[in-house]
């Protein structure tokens, strides 16, 4: 084909692949319109008339509306801005998709109920800006009185989950789990009070009077038991919290009876609230954070392997 040459619908349909309906509709709305017409009155296109039809088939395949095209072949936009403008559209649905993988492998895993699923898929669909107003919402009603002090709250806002865009289906599981335990107004109490207590500086009491290097034993004891996947409830803790008794009666001179593991289980409790240990393990999960061995649930471990342990003497 050259320059002169005029060609009809169904010779520009063999040519583009492109069906004659199409054709003529894009000609229509004067995209591309003929060039002339023969003395029958039918449409007829020069070589410009088949390359912009080429091009607005590669556009269109490539998922750009035609307003945007009509703006291309009119020389209005180039088409790297469109190409750039419209990676920058299809980044932001591969994200959406790929969450909403994760949404889906998480469902069916845990064989969620249709309430569940509808809680999932809604928390996951907030915006980034919506999610961070959420644990704004939360950091602002937990540490907004005077008396709560902004150490607290500073420290807590360092550390503000942020649900990435490829999460894993163990983060998004965490994240509606967060966004569910930060909605709660007795947890909000809970963390404020071990907020501050944190924020403080203050070593809990029972780390005070057991000492640095009992602390320290018992931190690489617990760190190991959890490393090696131990369950505090399970028998496989017996000699572990055993082992950890005995250290402690010795310290404070006690026999290591019933009354004084019930009575350590209350000191390691009050320590650290176990819910609060969950809201900084489901953080560091959706951070995607390594979990740092002095953060380790130590107190909450050792509390509930006691318990656990004096469930097991009464039944």
């Amino acid at each position: 084909m050259d320059a002169t040459t005029l060609h009809s619908i169904g010779e520009l349909s063999r040519r583009t692949g492109l069906p004659v309906r199409t054709i003529r509709f894009y000609s229509d709305s004067g995209v591309v319109a003929p060039t002339t017409r023969s003395p029958a009155g039918y449409r007829l296109y020069d070589i410009d008339a088949l390359h912009r039809l080429e091009l607005l088939r590669t556009l269109r395949e490539l998922g750009i509306d035609l307003a945007t095209i009509r703006r291309v072949l009119d020389r209005e936009l180039s088409v790297a801005e469109v190409a750039a403008a419209h990676a920058d559209a299809v980044d932001v649905q591969i994200r959406a998709l790929q969450l909403r993988r994760s949404v889906l492998r998480v469902v069916a895993g845990r064989g969620s109920d249709p309430e569940e699923t509808t809680l999932m898929h809604r928390l996951t669909r907030l915006s980034g800006e919506e999610r961070r107003r959420l644990v704004d919402d939360f950091i602002d009603g937990t540490f907004g009185s005077e008396d709560s002090g902004p150490a607290a709250a500073a420290m807590v806002r360092a550390a503000t989950p942020d649900l990435p865009d490829d999460a894993s289906g163990e983060q998004v599981e965490a994240w509606v789990e967060l966004a569910e335990l930060v909605g709660d107004e007795g947890f909000r109490a809970r963390m404020r009070r071990a907020a501050a207590h944190r924020a403080s500086g203050r070593t809990p009491d029972i780390e005070s009077a057991a000492g640095g290097e009992l602390m320290a034993f018992t931190r690489r004891t617990v760190t190991e038991a959890l490393g090696a996947g131990v369950d505090p409830a399970g028998d496989a803790a017996t000699p572990v919290i055993a082992h950890l008794v005995g250290r402690f009666a010795e310290v404070f001179a006690r026999t290591p009876d019933a009354a004084f593991r019930d009575w350590l289980a209350q000191q390691f409790e009050e320590a650290h609230d176990p819910e609060v240990d969950r809201y900084w393990r489901l953080v560091w999960i959706v951070n995607g954070w390594q979990v740092v061995p002095d953060l380790v649930p130590v107190h909450p471990w050792i509390a509930r392997a006691l318990r656990a342990e004096a469930a097991r003497s009464d039944g």
